[in-house]
């Protein structure tokens, strides 16, 4: 007995060999990220490479696994390498504490893949200029990828689904996405979205935070506990299943 023995079960002892021996890259351990990344450690995926430059704040507490008062002001990749650790001393996790551009991306996949290859590629963070860079990475690289859309303002996780770009509605983030890819050259895109029209939050305003809501200085989405968590793990289930083949 071991870890894994009940999800071998489901997998197969070949499945769980492969996810074994799988290395997935994951850009982003925040709400969706955080719970995508906890579920491949928990499913047996050998190797982890974590990307994000950000450090655990109080707001983050109502939605990333990684997030409690006890682990405000560390790095959300530091916290997430040692719940890994946790959970699964074997798996090996590598982190890099850098905020994703289009210059620093090539540099950071080289040192990720040095010594083993990339099988899968996650994209589970918000700036369109560093997903769509992710994008043509992958598509380089001959890398599968997946990528969130838009988790913000919703409260309803069960219309999540994962489909292709070209094949999405609604999420303001898709549209801007096949516009950019369009342009590119690109079309074709797994993306994980949903087609719920956001909650207008433009007239709730609590606090100094709301005060700054008001005056037009931050725009600042919405979230709630069980919708990011939600579109991470149908992420973390879709390359799961893919690297084990079932």
């Amino acid at each position: 007995m071991n870890e894994f023995s009940r999800t071998e079960l489901l997998l197969g002892e070949k499945g769980m060999e492969k996810l074994r021996r799988a290395h997935v890259l994951v850009f982003g351990v925040g709400g969706v990220g955080s719970h995508c990344i906890e579920a491949l450690a928990r499913s047996g995926v050998g190797r982890l490479t974590l990307i994000d430059n950000d450090k655990v704040s109080l707001t983050n507490i109502n939605r990333q696994s990684i997030a409690y008062h006890s682990t405000i002001g560390k790095y959300k990749t530091q916290v997430m390498k040692e719940r890994i650790r946790d959970i699964c001393p074997d798996i090996r996790t590598e982190t890099f504490e850098q905020f994703i551009l289009p210059e620093n991306l090539p540099d950071i996949y080289e040192k990720a893949s040095e010594d083993a290859e990339i099988d899968y590629m996650i994209d589970a963070i918000d700036t369109v200029t560093a997903k769509i860079a992710i994008v043509e990475l992958a598509r380089e690289k001959g890398i599968p990828l997946i990528s969130s859309m838009g988790t913000g303002n919703k409260l309803h996780p069960e219309l999540f689904e994962i489909t292709d770009l070209s094949k999405t509605s609604v999420c303001p983030l898709c549209r801007v996405m096949r516009r950019e890819l369009k342009a590119r050259g690109i079309v074709n895109l797994k993306v994980l979205y949903s087609p719920e029209k956001p909650v207008d939050i433009s007239g709730r305003y609590t606090g100094e935070e709301g005060t700054a809501l008001k005056s037009g200085r931050r725009s600042v989405p919405g979230s709630i506990a069980f919708v990011p968590p939600a579109a991470g793990l149908m992420i973390a289930g879709e390359v799961i299943r893919s690297l084990a083949g079932v």
